[in-house]
């Protein structure tokens, strides 16, 4: 049988009004009486109804957060970045994976606020026109994270990932490199179109070193993606000498490729990923890679949320956090 707040207040011999505010932590109530309040809880096991709590404050204290993929490095740092904070704020979780489907990202959000949850993080590779719509209609305020939107709407927390691009290509071309190889995310995805790909050409572009589209080989961020663009990169006839790669996973998918055909990182050529999740320190040689904070962007997105479900005031809407190049032994 469920113990109701009623059961509370019968047994302790008090308001359910009193009950509540023992509940809600109200310091209006005596000691003895909270005590009291406290006892009978405890002995009948008595747990608040957060649907009833949610529908009597207009709060539910629950945050959406749709991911594309958890069992993703990547995502997981986020998302662990995001349960922290909500945590330390006291809100519930809901997670839910899209698999990086636009259909089923806009049904996940759609019953996200059927639950009505008080707020929404979301990420995605792709935000549409359609995306932007549907977040308009939103009675809840949404923050992306690790994920980019054009006309920058909707609040966001990323890092510049033109500039960790460019950074990374630029370090090649100042070690003498001119045959710079990416391994790119897939180019129907702004951040690797508009973002990361722009700082490649950006940095060849310094050096005056002419863009050959034969090096770029687009990937899905997959280990075997990154094995299949090994093995395009190997049937050109200038081979690239230092191969930038977009995640981890790709890269470390990069290596092993080379290493199946007797090739040695970095004496052969030189490596640097994107992301620098726990992977790149699992792989030998010990993977360089574009440092992104990916559990501060979690983190951050989550507290820029809780601001704007309590309507204190933003100063800014969209976040850049600081990258760095992590040096390791993929490189010289």
């Amino acid at each position: 049988m469920n113990i109701t707040i009623y059961d509370v207040a019968r047994e302790a011999n008090v308001s359910m009004a009193t009950v509540s505010r023992v509940v809600n932590g109200n310091p209006n109530v005596k000691p003895a009486t909270r005590k009291k309040v406290l006892e009978v809880i405890s002995r009948l096991g008595y747990r608040p109804n957060a649907v009833a709590r949610g529908l009597a404050s207009k709060k539910t204290t629950t945050v959406g957060v749709i991911i594309p993929d958890i069992s993703s490095p990547f995502f997981a740092e986020l998302a662990r970045g995001i349960e922290d904070i909500a945590t330390m704020y006291k809100y519930n979780i809901i997670l839910s994976n899209s698999d990086q489907n636009k259909d089923k990202e806009l049904h996940l959000l759609n019953t996200m606020l059927g639950k009505q949850v008080d707020g929404i993080v979301f990420m995605s590779g792709n935000i549409t026109k359609e995306h932007v719509e549907e977040f308009e209609k939103s009675p809840v305020p949404i923050v992306l994270a690790g994920s980019i939107e054009e006309t920058g709407q909707v609040p966001s927390v990323n890092i510049d990932y033109e500039q960790g691009a460019y950074d990374a290509v630029s370090s090649f071309v100042e070690k003498g490199h001119k045959k710079i190889a990416f391994v790119i995310g897939p180019l129907h995805e702004p951040i690797n179109e508009k973002k990361n790909l722009n700082g490649y050409k950006r940095a060849l572009e310094e050096a005056g070193i002419e863009y050959n589209e034969e090096l770029i080989v687009e990937g899905d961020y997959t280990y075997d993606s990154g094995i299949e663009a090994l093995e395009k990169l190997l049937e050109l006839e200038n081979k690239p000498t230092a191969i930038y790669v977009g995640s981890d996973e790709m890269a470390l998918g990069v290596i092993h490729g080379a290493e199946d055909k007797g090739y040695q990182i970095p004496e052969d050529f030189e490596v640097i990923s994107s992301d620098n999740t726990r992977l790149a320190l699992m792989v030998r040689p010990q993977l360089t890679s574009v440092v992104q904070p990916l559990y501060d962007i979690g983190a951050v997105a989550m507290r820029l949320l809780t601001k704007l479900m309590n309507k204190e005031k933003v100063s800014e809407h969209t976040v850049i956090l600081p990258h760095r190049i992590e040096q390791r032994r993929s490189t010289k």
